[in-house]
This record gives C-alpha cells, sequence and structure tokens, in this order.
C-alpha cells in the first residue's frame, strides 16, 4: 500500500518552504549580476513589474496543477489528460539535471563557509584560491557529498517535519542576515554611485534585451518549469488561498534577489568598479572575497555572507531533491526512505562529473559536451533549453487543452481568486510568445552567438 500523501500544515508552511525553494543562488550572484548588466534602475523595474504579472500567472498555473491532481508533475499532467504525460516526464527530467550539479556549488560554498570559519579569509581573497581548490579531485568531490547528504537529510524527514520546519527557520534567517550585509554594505564610503545606479532608472537603457533578461532571470528564480511547484501545490491544502499564498512568495523572492543587489552592487562599484561585476562563480567566489578582505572586519561579513548563501542554496536543493523524490514515490509506489536514498545515490553519479568538470580548471575540463564543460553542459541544456520548452507546453496545456477555466475552479475553493482575467491573459497570449523569446535569446546567449 502507497503512504498517505504529506501535506504542509497551513498556509505560513507552504509559503516559506515555496520562498525557499525559489530563493537560491540565482537571487544572490544572477539577480546582481544582470542587473547591473542591463541598466541597474531600468532592469529593477521592468523586473517588478514582470513578476506581478507574468511571474504570478505562471506560478498559479503550476501550483494549481499539483493542488488540483495532488499529484507530482508526471502523474499530474497524465492525470489530467494522458496524451500530455510527457510534458510532466520533461518537467521532472529538469531536477534530475539540475540538483548533481547545483550541490557542487553548494559543495564550493561550504569549502568557502569552512574557509572563513577557521581564520582563512586572508587567502580566500586570493586570486588563486578557487582556481586552485577546483583544480584537486578529494575537495571539491567531498564538500559535494557533505552538501548533498545533508539536502537529503532534511528531505528524509519529509515535508512537515523536514521541509517545512527547516524553511521555518532557514527563511529568516536570511532574510535578517542579507538586511544586515546590505545595510553595511550602503553604508560603505564610495558605494552611494552603486546605489544610485541600482535604483535609479535609466530609461535611456531599455532595450529589448533588457525585457528578455527580467523575463529569464523570472522564471528561473521562480522554480518555475522543473516540476517543483507542481509537487508543493500537491502538499497544499484546499483551504489555502493560491493567489495570496503566490503573491507572499513573490515578495519574498523578489524581496531577497532585491536586496542581493543592494549588497553586491553597491560593494563591488565601491572596491572593484563596475567592469568586475562578473556572471556566476567570478562574482561570488573571486571578486566578493577581495571586497571583504578590504571591509573593516571583513572576516565576519565574510562569514556571515557564505553563512547566507548556504541557507539559500541548501533551501533551493531541498526543493529539487523533494520533487525528484516524490517522482519516484508516485512512479514506483516506493517508500519515502527508500526513493531518498536511490535519488541520493542517482545525484553522486551525476554530481562527480561536474565536480571535476567545472568549466574553471576542474581536472576534466578536458572533455567537451557539445563544447562544453560538463557543468555547463548541465547547466545549458536544463536552463536554457528544458525549462522554456517545459514553461510552453505547460501554457499551451492550460490555455488550450484543459482551458484556465479548470484551474480557476480549483483555486475558487479556497475563496475568490483576485486576478484570474490577468491569469487567463497572461498564460493563453503573452507567456508564449515571452517563453518562446527567452528560448531563443536563451540559447543564442549560451551558444556565443550574443555578446555578453
Amino acid at each position: 500500500m502507497s503512504e498517505k500523501r504529506s501535506s504542509f500544515s497551513g498556509k505560513l508552511g507552504f509559503v516559506l518552504a515555496t520562498a525557499g525553494s525559489a530563493v537560491g543562488l540565482g537571487n544572490i550572484w544572477r539577480f546582481p549580476y544582470l542587473t547591473a548588466k542591463y541598466g541597474g534602475g531600468i532592469f529593477l523595474l521592468v523586473y517588478f513589474v514582470l513578476v506581478i504579472t507574468f511571474g504570478f500567472a505562471l506560478s498559479c498555473a503550476e501550483i494549481l496543477i499539483g493542488r488540483k491532481t495532488g499529484k507530482s508533475a508526471i502523474e499530474a499532467f497524465s492525470t489530467l489528460n494522458k496524451k500530455w504525460s510527457f510534458v510532466g516526464w520533461l518537467a521532472a527530467l529538469v531536477p534530475v539535471i539540475i540538483l548533481p550539479y547545483y550541490s557542487v556549488i553548494g559543495g564550493w560554498i561550504i569549502k568557502y563557509l569552512v574557509a572563513y570559519s577557521t581564520g582563512g579569509a586572508k587567502a580566500a581573497a586570493d586570486s588563486n584560491y578557487f582556481s586552485n581548490y577546483m583544480g584537486q579531485i578529494t575537495q571539491p568531490i567531498g564538500w559535494f557529498l557533505l552538501f548533498l547528504a545533508l539536502t537529503a537529510v532534511v528531505v528524509l524527514l519529509g515535508v512537515e517535519k523536514g521541509i517545512e520546519k527547516v524553511s521555518k527557520i532557514l527563511m529568516p534567517a536570511l532574510v535578517i542576515l542579507i538586511i544586515f550585509i546590505a545595510i553595511y554594505t550602503i553604508c560603505m564610503p564610495g558605494a552611494i554611485e552603486g546605489v544610485k545606479y541600482y535604483l535609479v532608472p535609466d530609461f535611456s537603457q531599455f532595450s529589448a534585451t533588457t525585457v528578455l533578461g527580467a523575463m529569464g532571470q523570472l522564471f528561473y528564480s521562480m522554480s518555475l518549469a522543473m516540476g517543483i511547484m507542481i509537487t508543493y501545490g500537491s502538499y497544499m491544502k484546499k483551504d489555502v488561498s493560491v493567489s495570496s499564498a503566490v503573491h507572499q512568495v513573490e515578495i519574498f523572492d523578489t524581496g531577497i534577489a532585491f536586496l542581493a543587489g543592494l549588497m553586491v552592487v553597491p560593494a563591488v562599484f565601491a572596491f572593484s568598479g563596475a567592469e568586475n561585476i562578473n556572471k556566476g562563480a567570478g562574482l561570488m567566489f573571486m571578486t566578493l572575497p577581495k571586497v571583504f578582505d578590504k571591509m573593516p572586519g571583513g572576516a565576519i561579513i565574510g562569514l556571515l555572507f557564505f553563512i547566507m548563501v548556504l541557507f539559500a542554496a541548501l533551501t533551493s536543493s531541498i526543493s529539487l531533491m523533494e520533487t525528484v523524490v516524490s517522482f519516484v514515490c508516485d512512479r514506483t509506489k516506493l517508500n519515502r526512505k527508500l526513493a531518498c536514498l536511490l535519488v541520493f545515490l542517482l545525484c553522486i553519479v551525476l554530481g562527480i562529473p561536474s565536480a571535476l568538470g567545472n568549466g574553471v580548471t576542474g581536472v576534466w575540463d578536458s572533455v567537451k559536451l557539445l563544447g562544453f564543460s560538463f557543468l555547463d553542459f548541465f547547466d545549458f541544456i536544463s536552463n536554457s533549453v528544458l525549462m522554456p520548452i517545459v514553461a510552453l507546453l505547460t501554457c499551451i496545456f492550460v490555455g488550450y487543452v484543459i482551458k484556465p477555466k479548470a484551474l480557476i475552479e480549483e483555486a475558487e475553493l479556497s475563496g475568490k481568486f483576485s486576478g484570474k482575467r490577468l491569469f487567463t491573459i497572461v498564460i493563453r497570449y503573452i507567456a508564449p510568445i515571452c517563453i518562446v523569446l527567452i528560448l531563443v535569446f536563451s540559447v543564442r546567449e549560451a551558444l556565443g552567438y550574443t555578446k555578453v
């Protein structure tokens, strides 16, 4: 007999767990990088507008599919229309690909956290520290396994006792830490120019690429098209207002991304210049330790920063693993412990290539897949190809197969569904066009067709 499906205790548990899923490494380094790249304040303004339109509709659609069926993505699509079950399989594939390499990056964070907590702040600021670490074998694999094990322990504890309980601790702690560091940052000498660039919109910087960049960030930041929102929606009780919960998740996610930008952009302006706001690892693991090294009390600030980033990374990795475990449980009827063990072992097998072929100085970087290192290849396939395709198919499915009315009726089981007209218009007409543009733009950028 299959186990009774778990559920969140209520709205607060759902909101914090879902916000924890949405808040991750993309909020901490990707958002500040894109904000700097696409014009500062104007990017921020465009992003905020898209959050309350594009992000709201897509989040509601996925959560309502999950709540209506009480299933994870594969079974949810199959339940609603067997011919469209393939969309669930594609959605299920995304977290399977992302979780292993995401855990590798999580291992990098633990490495720096340990360095800052053991008096290694000065060493971490050295230009060769990161590349020397990446060029090893045992350390990248060891820290990757530790991060993956921490994720598995929380998932093993279940929805209410594990995911919800940890999210109720980690999310408020993350907010407190990031507010503290942001305030510290904007008070530094020379940071005010970065604050102005970040907050004041310059409409001369507005372009189509600004909108596409903001849509892409929103798309990834809100954990869309990974099966996560469908899975978490399946744990949502029928008396919880979906529209209200989604708005609160958006406030958490957008607020933390905003504070991350307020923390990072002015600091790099002050110490390194705007040209040193690099993408990904270059920002978090190379530039920022140099910033901390120049700060009064920088070793403590650096320690708090990497604690905060670890919180963000863990809440996202937990949601990724939970989604995969839910798929396995639904398809095989295995109990949660066995499903978690199988997923853990699969992640080890898929994660080791990314740990050693990381696109920096990994020992397997000479092995290429379509010209990418292992980690970059998995990132490209999941983020630039599969996720936009899954989101596009989901919009078509909701907009024209089961029709928006089916999900609106589900939403109204818990009261009035505010924004249902906006939901219908975005899902049927606006989102499909936007997602096609995101797909084309992302693939072209990843393949080097656009200037970065």
